[in-house]
């Protein structure tokens, strides 16, 4: 795996050995440090009066793929009192322009409907999507303005809106994808929680269950 899709990080080699452990096997309590990271600086969040939660993802990553079955019922089930939202990552060149890809959908009004079909093309199709004439190619094939699209991911939101997402994951010092963030005060992984999306999805809901009892 490379070290930028839901990669074996320096943090995460350190901690195959426990993940194995039969108290996370057994899906006991999620220990700090093992099966989630609790940040020493905070990230700011939106005084929203919610729970915040960001999917850190890139399309990409074959395990972000992997993880959109699961993680699509699972925020549509978030109580009221959270606030969930896809945010791409930013490592790289590459990874910034599906960034602007991504948030070039949401200025559009098209992203609910040209998420899933995204990843598809990239990670079932094989179309990597990595100059804008593919991008265009490919949205004008999807019945949509493939000019427009690629027009707006050069627009000024587009690109304001990839360097926050790019600042936001470097608060939360995230170096591998998928990942959710909590309330600018936790991440997990799938790979943090024993290389499994459902015990990922499991740990973050003890997150925020942690996040309403208030700063500890």
């Amino acid at each position: 795996m490379k070290r930028r899709e839901f990669c074996l990080t320096t943090t995460s080699l350190a901690t195959v050995a426990a993940l194995s452990s039969p108290a996370v096997q057994a899906q006991g309590v999620p220990v700090e440090g093992t099966n989630y990271v609790k940040l020493a600086q905070p990230v700011p969040v939106a005084a929203s009066g919610k729970i915040e939660v960001v999917e850190f993802f890139w399309y990409g990553c074959p395990h972000c793929f992997a993880l959109e079955p699961f993680l699509e019922p699972w925020h549509k089930k978030l109580p009221a009192d959270v606030a969930f939202r896809r945010v791409p990552a930013g490592f790289t060149p590459q990874h910034e322009f599906h960034q602007r890809v991504f948030y070039a959908m949401e200025a559009l009004g098209i992203l609910e409907a040209m998420h899933r079909r995204v990843f598809n093309a990239m990670q079932i199709d094989r179309k990597p999507m990595r100059k804008e004439e593919e991008v265009a190619a490919f949205f004008t094939a999807a019945g949509q303005d493939g000019a427009k699209v690629v027009a707006t991911m050069k627009s000024f939101g587009v690109v304001a809106k990839a360097k926050q997402a790019k600042q936001l994951g470097e608060g939360y010092r995230i170096d591998g994808v998928p990942a959710i963030g909590v309330h600018g005060r936790f991440y997990t992984s799938s790979v943090l929680a024993g290389n499994s999306h459902e015990r990922a999805l499991g740990v973050a809901d003890y997150l925020i269950a942690q996040v309403r009892k208030g700063p500890r």
